[in-house]
Formats: structure tokens, sequence, C-alpha cells
């Protein structure tokens, strides 16, 4: 059996391993600390070494050595106390105490089980409809602690299947606090479990990526770990899958609240000075808020609205919004309508999934990553000011920038591992970021990209 280092240098090296198996250097790395490679990369290597899979640190005949460790409590055995349990697609069970919502017999929570870092904003994060199809990790303890309020939403309804936490929900202790967290969760049909090793649960996706997964908190206490198990392991997964129509509104609509600021609340845009669409593939609603108070009248329109529907409003500028799923699926219908309207050089501006759309559009590819970006403190590095900023992000695919064509620029890039966080093209008004600089949760270091595209109105107007 080879070592990881071997694999690596016969990969050519640090970068050159990540190039061969489309991830960041961040990833390789990790492989060095785990000492072992996770198996969705075994082909891309045994392809370009010529090794055997036996040669492979992790492979078959030699993974009982490797492979993470299982839960500690028997996975048939319901501990005592226990009223949920999170199935993983190995089979793995995690045992723990249910909150929120039920799940009705054969209803279970299925979707992808990730990971975020964040350490505040757990209301605006459930109601992102970029989490759709997804079942959240929150690696700090102390979720409940604020509580809720009908303010702090990004959708109307939290679109995320289920949420995993170390420690029992606390009793909220804020003054805006409308609603304890478990009733809120309660009124969405939103299930949640406690008492998880979430340090465990997030090496675990860290080091083999993020698994399929079934949170089950039955109102009987009885728990069908075969169909379970089924279950987790039979899910598609979220690549090939077009979210972006589930969580997208179903008519156009315009838009004119403000951010939020203290003691006033919200405000509203009286005055604005250029005509925007928004395409709403899962857009936050800080987002149209960060548009309306940089000065921009705002429409909000379906993901599947044509070009011909989009520039029916006379825009000074397109706006394409964040949204779940695989970009490649959205692109079926999003890309035509993309290209359409930079063909009449309207100034378009991109995020999260409107930046790998744009992607697609200009002509690049879009992979989906190991385990995905998702808190408050990424890092990233803007090419063209050469400034660091911490941003908030929340995606699971990214556009491969070897993909890009000449006429496109890098011009934000991971420091976490390297890959792709913005784009503009250099021979038409149009540019995006992976990341979300309207925050809510999250710093608020990247709310200049909304000037910026005003500024790019301005310029376009004025030519």
């Amino acid at each position: 059996m080879r070592t990881v280092e071997d694999i690596i240098t016969l990969l050519g090296g640090l970068e050159a391993a990540a190039q061969r198996c489309s991830i960041g250097t961040e990833a390789v790395r990790k492989w060095r600390q785990a000492r072992v490679i996770p198996p969705r990369h075994w082909p891309a290597i045994l392809a370009a070494t010529g090794l055997s899979l036996a040669e492979l640190p992790g492979a078959p005949e030699t993974r009982a050595e490797t492979t993470m460790p299982q839960p500690d409590n028997a996975p048939d055995t319901v501990p005592e106390g226990a009223t949920a349990c999170l199935v993983l697609g190995d089979g793995s069970v995690f045992w723990g105490a249910g909150f929120g919502a039920h799940t009705p017999a054969g209803a279970t929570a299925v979707a992808e089980v990730c990971f975020n870092t964040g350490m505040t904003g757990y209301q605006e994060t459930l109601t992102d409809p970029s989490y759709a199809g997804q079942i959240i990790t929150f690696t700090f303890p102390h979720i409940g602690n604020v509580g809720t309020n009908p303010e702090d939403l990004e959708a109307t309804t939290p679109v995320a299947r289920g949420l995993v936490v170390k420690q029992d929900l606390t009793e909220p202790a804020n003054y805006r606090s409308t609603r304890h967290l478990d009733a809120w969760l309660k009124s969405h049909d939103v299930p949640g479990i406690a008492g998880l090793d979430t340090r465990a649960l997030t090496l675990r996706i860290r080091d083999g990526g993020a698994p399929n997964g079934v949170l089950c908190f039955p109102a009987n206490g009885r728990f069908d770990l075969t169909a379970l198990r089924a279950q987790a392991a039979g899910w598609p997964g979220l690549e090939g899958m077009d979210l972006a129509k589930e969580v997208s509104c179903r008519q156009a609509y315009a838009w004119s609240e403000t951010e939020w600021a203290w003691p006033a609340g919200f405000g509203t845009q009286a005055a604005p000075k250029h005509k925007v669409v928004a395409v709403d593939y899962g857009a936050k609603r800080n987002i149209l808020r960060c548009l309306a108070a940089a000065g921009l009248e705002v429409t909000v329109v379906p993901a599947t609205a044509t070009a011909e529907e989009i520039l029916r409003h006379a825009p000074d500028g397109v706006f394409l919004s964040n949204g779940p799923g695989d970009p490649a699926a959205t692109a079926a219908y999003a890309v035509p309508a993309i290209r359409a309207v930079m063909e009449q050089n309207v100034p378009v501006f991109g995020i999260c999934l409107g930046h790998q759309l744009l992607g697609l559009a200009l002509g690049g590819t879009t992979y989906k990553l190991d385990r995905g970006h998702r808190g408050a403190n990424q890092p990233v590095k803007d090419l063209t000011t050469g400034k660091v900023e911490i941003t908030s992000q929340n995606h699971g695919f990214a556009v491969d920038e070897r993909s890009l064509p000449a006429n496109v620029r890098v011009t934000h890039v991971s420091l976490f591992d390297g890959s792709n966080e913005g784009l503009a093209a250099t021979d038409r008004p149009a540019f995006s970021v992976q990341y979300h600089p309207e925050a809510n949760p999250g710093p608020t270091d990247s709310h200049y990209l909304f000037h910026r595209f005003v500024e790019l109105i301005d310029k376009h107007k004025g030519s």
C-alpha cells in the first residue's frame, strides 16, 4: 500500500494533485492529516498514476484501518432517552433528543447533511433558500439563545429539512425575541436533533464529503432503521437536482424595502436612481434590501423568466440571485435567458448560484465541492484591490476557473481552498461573486459590491 505522501508525489505535488482531482489544495492537505484519500478521488488518481486499487490508502483491503470512527452507540440499539436519530447514507446512526416538529411515519427528512460554522444568525440561516435539500449541522453550540422574531427572515418559511445541534436548545435571552426556537420550528414543520457529537460529525463531513442523511423524530418513538438506511442510501443527492424552481417566486413583484437599522427597523426606497430586475433563483430578502438601499427600483421575476420577460421591464441592470441545487441543472432554462440579456449589453451582477449561472453562460463549467463553504467567517481575496474580506457563504458547487474563456477574468479567490469566488467579463458589463455580500448573517466587508453594480450601471448609461 502506498502512503498519501507517495500518491501526492506521483500526482506531481500538492497543486497538481488538487487540479487532477478538481479540488483545492487545502483538501489535499486534509488527505495528509487523515492519512487517507476519500473514495470519490480514487478514479482520477488511478487514471493519473496507473496504480492498482489495493495500493491506495483506505481501499477495501485496508479500509478497516482507515475508516472514520463510527458513533459510539450500537447502531441498532435505541439508547435510553433517545427520541430522534440521524442516519447517514453509509448506515451510520447518530442518536439524540428530538425537538421541533415530529417527522411523520414514512415522511422523514431526507437530505444532504452539511455543516455551518456561523456563530450568529441561525434564523437567517434556516430561512436562506439556498439550504433547500439540506440538513444543517451547526458547529456553534448555543443555538436558540436569541429566540426568533418575525424580522430576521430571509424567506417566508424555512426550506432547510432539519438541523443538528450539540446542546439542547437554550432559552432566548434577547430583547427582539418573540418566540422560542422550538415553537418556531414546530410551526414550520422542521425537525431537529440535539445531543450529537457535532465535532465528530463535522470532521466526518470535512474529510469524507457531505453525506446523504435522514433525520427521524417520530411521535411514537419507533425507529425502522432498515427503512431509514435504505432512504438515506437511496436519495440521489444534490448533483443534477434543480431546486431553484421549488423556492422561486411564482410571479413578478416589486420590492422597495431597505436594510434594517436600529431603532426604526426596515426602511423604504422612495427615490430610486435606476431600474433593476432581480431573477429569483431563491433570493434572500436582505439581498433585495441591499439593492433597494443602493438606490435601485427592484422588480423580482421567477427563476424561469425568459429574456423577453426580463427585458420587458426595461431594466438598467439585471441581478442574478443566490439559490439551491446544482447550477448545471438550473442552467437548462437560466443560461439561455442570461445570454440573451447579455447580448443586449445590459449590466449583470450575480451572487452565489447567480455567479455559477453567469459562469456557465460565459462558457465555463461548474463542479461539486467536497464539503462546500457554509459559514460567516470565510476569507476571500479581491484580486482587483488586493484586500482580504471575511465573507458569509453558503454553497456546495463552484465555477471551475480553468474552464473560463479568455474574455473572463478571475476577480476573487477563496483563501481556504483556492476555489473561484468571483469573475468578470472583459467584453461586456457583467460580474459576479460566489459569496454573500449582503450578509445576514455575517460581516459586511463586501457591501461595496452593490455600489460597484450601481457604478457599472452609471457607466453603461453614461456611455
